[in-house]
């Protein structure tokens, strides 16, 4: 027997012409591995060439589809798109806050319809104002640059846009996905999300085709079902990005006016178009890669003092990370400076955590940097001083991020709970370790970490990764150095390695 699908609602309208609104969102959660339960908000008689009515339904006819749901059928994940009514967003102001208390980790996105793609209004310029009151109860709200400019009021050139969803984002405290097809004349389309982890841009490549009816629906239905399967904000956003360029480049014909982008099951995430994913403040145009690794990092411990790094190299571990947190700068400076010299000393590869610029003070083999501390480093400095950069990940976007900077190494976790430290992620497990392996190849070597300890060797080797990092079962061990050695003996043998 397979396993449930996990439910999401799309509350929206209908769309006679099978391209856009709920018809949409059945096909794209359902493409993407979701249940859709939905909720009509408007019955619409329109084709690819426009439309010719739209009918609100009543709020009781409303109400009684959503006390239907909640019943039996418990979301995971909520798609908001046409409200046809202020009752029907009157009744979801009163919802939501019910809703997120009755299912804990319920996502919601908005995506703020009022025309169709034709140009044809779809509601009254007082509904599409009244969604504002929504903002604060949604996790995500999907704005195309019309659609801004009547939640804003902004209509200027981009940048003037930019400040207008970063102002959106901050006031009423969602995050803001400000989609960029409406963008003339440029080669790509940029997507740029605010989000409290940063702003990030998704860029693809402009598509010659005249078939969109239902990119927006897609977009929003597809960040929905991704979310119900366990991805974060950003991968969702990730995800859905990847989904609709997918279907934009099997875009079909309808009618004899716009078509629709295609929506096919999605059978292997790591082979969808992803977008080329930045953040503002990255290197723009990083004109190289980095530095390459000398040698496979093996088992890779990750140690909090210079002395177990010393026991360690002694042992024979040739990858290590000195993962320093809370020394004065002084005592910081100097602990570096020994690791650096041991790495030197014993011909090994020594990662300095996070402390880059005396990293390259000191000369180091390399640096490895979080999410967090990408912006603030001088990338092009590491880079032309020769140091290797491993980069951590934790999922689609920063893994395409990551990708763009072009490091020596890329950490993918974390793989399974851990204690070593607080992450801001869930555990992503083999299954997803495996895809982003997959979406990686053969262009950048690969360490997992997170968790791991002797037992999952077997199955993290399995993935295909080129390391794996380990902090606790080698420094809680017994003897480390014994530790080690069997730890990298097995992973030898795992992966075809000298023994």
């Amino acid at each position: 027997m397979s396993e449930p699908r996990p439910i999401v609602w799309s509350i929206a309208g209908s769309d006679s012409g099978g391209g856009a609104g709920i018809q949409a969102d059945i096909l794209a959660i359902t493409a993407l591995g979701g249940h859709a339960a939905t909720v009509i908000t408007s019955v619409t008689a329109q084709n690819s060439q426009g439309l010719i009515m739209a009918e609100p339904v009543s709020l009781a006819a409303f109400q009684a589809q959503l006390t239907a749901l909640a019943d039996d059928l418990p979301p995971a994940a909520i798609k908001i798109g046409l409200l046809a009514s202020l009752a029907q967003i009157d009744y979801l102001v009163q919802a939501l806050p019910v809703w997120h208390e009755r299912w804990p980790g319920l996502a919601v996105v908005l995506d703020p319809v009022a025309v169709a793609t034709s140009g044809d209004a779809l509601t009254e310029p007082a509904v599409h104002a009244a969604l504002h009151r929504l903002l604060p109860l949604v996790d995500l709200v999907t704005p195309n640059q019309p659609e801004l400019s009547w939640l804003t009021g902004c209509e200027g050139h981009p940048q003037a846009q930019q400040e207008a969803a970063r102002r959106l984002h901050h006031d009423a405290g969602v995050s803001v996905l400000l989609k960029g097809g409406h963008a003339p004349g440029e080669a790509r389309i940029t997507d740029q999300c605010f989000d409290t982890s940063g702003h990030w841009c998704l860029h693809q490549p402009r598509l010659s085709t005249p078939h969109t009816h239902g990119t927006g629906c897609t977009l929003s239905s597809a960040w929905a079902a991704s979310r119900a399967l366990g991805y974060d904000l950003m991968d969702a956003v990730a995800l859905a990005n990847a989904f609709v360029h997918c279907g934009l480049q099997q875009a079909y014909a309808t009618g004899q006016g716009a078509g629709t982008l295609a929506r096919q099951a999605v059978v292997n995430r790591s082979a969808m178009p992803f977008a080329e994913i930045r953040q503002i403040g990255d290197d723009p145009t990083p004109d190289k890669a980095f530095a390459q690794l000398n040698r496979a990092p093996g088992v890779y411990p990750v140690v909090g003092d210079v002395a177990l790094l010393e026991t360690l190299l002694a042992a024979g571990a040739s990858t290590i990370q000195l993962r320093l947190k809370t020394l004065d700068t002084e005592r910081l400076a100097a602990q570096i400076y020994r690791a650096v010299e041991l790495g030197e000393r014993y011909q090994a590869q020594v990662f300095i955590n996070d402390h880059w610029a005396l990293a390259l003070e000191f000369g180091a083999f390399g640096v490895h940097l979080g999410q967090e501390d990408l912006a603030g480093a001088d990338l092009p400095a590491i880079r032309r001083a020769g140091l290797r950069l491993g980069i951590s990940t934790h999922g689609y976007a920063e893994l395409c991020r990551a990708r763009w900077l072009q490091p020596s190494y890329i950490a993918l976790g974390h793989v399974f709970a851990t204690t070593t430290k607080v992450m801001p992620s869930q555990p992503q497990g083999l299954d997803r370790l495996a895809e982003y392996q997959a979406l990686l190849g053969t262009d950048c070597p690969t360490v997992a970490i997170g968790g791991i300890k002797q037992n999952h060797l077997k199955g993290v080797a399995a993935c295909g990764v080129s390391g794996v990092a380990m902090v606790t079962a080698i420094t809680e061990a017994e003897s480390p150095p014994h530790a080690w050695r069997d730890l990298d003996r097995q992973w030898q043998r795992l992966t075809g390695g000298a023994a």
